[in-house]
């Protein structure tokens, strides 16, 4: 009998977890039909309200309920990577615990699967409903932005909601790096992919932890992950400040020479010097943060730390 792993990242969803699990159970009967087993693992990433109490009433219920707690928050993408390391099924899933991925397209996405055809069936949504309009406008810029500049795609809307072969999981834990960027690395590794449109579901309780400036730096982490375009950049806005700075030294020289060195002007000089100091602390903010990523690589501190384990 195949085995499917759905790995749920929590953080403070003491209101979503039982739900979410009723929710899932309604796929038993495609399940048994297709003679597939599966098991639950949620992801506790520091939660500090109930979700790893009421996820061990539930193993206590049921044993394909598994928990996975960490002795503080490491964020989403650490809690991904610590399931999909201790996946165990030839299928694996990745879901969030607030229903915004629906368990009900699971057959669906499995489906596409079993036709061999495809290692991963991945979700996105067509539209952004319920979502704040500034949030959506950045949301879609940096989807632009990102395509852009980065030869791995990364496809507008896409979820972390995916179903994935155990050979394509595979793939992915040989990625052991410590800036994780998952829809990067989902896409980095190659294979064939079939993405399923849906209408977005605005979360069933609770709030959602992503404020504008986590989402932003999360944009800036992907960016930086996945595309050395930025220091490319630098590099053309330095040669050409150097070039527009000689042909400002010739035109001082010259005009010095006919009319003289007159002593106004003054204005507009300090109005360059802020213009070219402002773009070089731009330039080093680039150069800083790649360097502060490397730095972070460089000291193998491990991804997550558990606390708890609950299989």
């Amino acid at each position: 009998m195949k085995l499917l792993s759905a790995i749920v990242p929590c953080y403070n969803e003491e209101e979503n977890v039982r739900d979410f699990y009723e929710e899932f159970r309604k796929n038993d009967a495609f399940f048994q039909e297709k003679g597939i087993a599966y098991e639950i693992l949620y992801v506790d990433d520091g939660s500090t309200d109930a979700t790893c109490a009421i996820v061990e009433e539930l193993h206590n219920k049921d044993e394909r309920v598994k928990l996975l707690s960490f002795t503080r928050n490491f964020g989403k993408e650490a809690a991904i990577f610590a399931g999909l390391q201790h996946a165990k099924g030839d299928y694996v899933a990745t879901m969030d615990a607030d229903l915004q991925d629906p368990p009900s397209l699971l057959p669906e996405m499995f489906s596409f699967i079993e036709t061999g055809e495809y290692d991963s069936v991945a979700t996105r949504r067509v539209n952004r409903k319920g979502e704040p309009p500034v949030r959506s406008f950045f949301a879609r810029r940096f989807y632009h932005l990102i395509n852009k500049m980065s030869r791995t795609e990364i496809v507008d809307g896409a979820r972390d909601f995916r179903l994935m072969t155990r050979r394509f999981v595979d793939s992915v834990l040989e990625i052991g790096e410590y800036n994780r960027f998952s829809k990067g690395i989902f896409s980095w590794v190659g294979y064939k992919t079939k993405w399923l449109e849906f209408a977005n579901v605005e979360r069933k309780k609770g709030e959602t932890k992503w404020s504008f400036w986590k989402l932003f730096v999360y944009a800036i982490d992907g960016i930086i992950a996945f595309s050395t375009t930025p220091l490319a950049i630098a590099s053309f806005i330095g040669v050409l400040f150097c070039v527009l700075a000689f042909i400002f030294i010739i035109v001082i020289i010259v005009r010095a020479a006919i009319f003289g060195d007159p002593t106004s002007g003054w204005p507009s000089l300090v109005c360059i010097i802020l213009l070219v100091s402002g773009v070089q602390l731009f330039c080093l903010g680039i150069l800083g943060q790649y360097l502060s990523k490397t730095y972070l690589e460089v000291k193998k501190r491990p991804v997550y730390l558990l606390k708890d384990r609950v299989e």
